[in-house]
């Protein structure tokens, strides 16, 4: 019997590491950066053409890693995507911008706010593996229908 222990540190090749830290992971680009996404994480990107619980695809993948294969783009991934769901958008926090001149009275002070879109990660999809398909609703038993004849 293996026990684990949780207070150790995971080492890169034992069991522990492999179960508890890796998952699928990409690497896309969106707006000019590059972020570093897995399934269920929610990334605030540069703002997009989307609205609140809009389905979003990012198709510009560099990298994908799942467990011992990476895929390296070259410069992107043929057929792989991410899609992502919208959660709407944000304004972070109020940058400073302070122009001054020494010995000329003059100083100007403006105020920027970067507007961003939070994203939702939903799937990685990986290219040549088969799309995972929602889960279709059973239908119901079809009854045969019995006449008074017997028929």
């Amino acid at each position: 019997m293996l026990l684990l222990d949780s207070s150790e540190p995971a080492q890169a090749g034992s069991i522990l590491f492999r179960t508890r830290w890796f998952k699928i992971y990409a690497i896309v680009e969106t707006g000019g950066k590059q972020y570093k996404v897995t399934s269920g994480q929610v990334v605030d990107v540069d703002r997009m053409d989307a609205y609140d619980g809009d389905t979003v695809e990012l198709d510009k993948v560099l990298l994908i890693a799942d467990d011992d294969k990476v895929t390296v783009g070259k410069p992107t991934v043929e057929g792989a995507k991410v899609t992502a769901t919208c959660q709407g958008e944000n304004r972070s926090a109020k940058i400073i911008v302070l122009h001054y001149k020494p010995k000329t009275r003059y100083h100007k002070k403006n105020g920027h706010r970067q507007t961003y879109t939070r994203l939702v990660i939903n799937d990685i999809v990986v290219p040549g593996a088969p799309a995972a398909s929602k889960p279709r609703r059973r239908k119901k038993a079809e009854t045969e229908e019995v006449t008074e004849d017997g028929a």
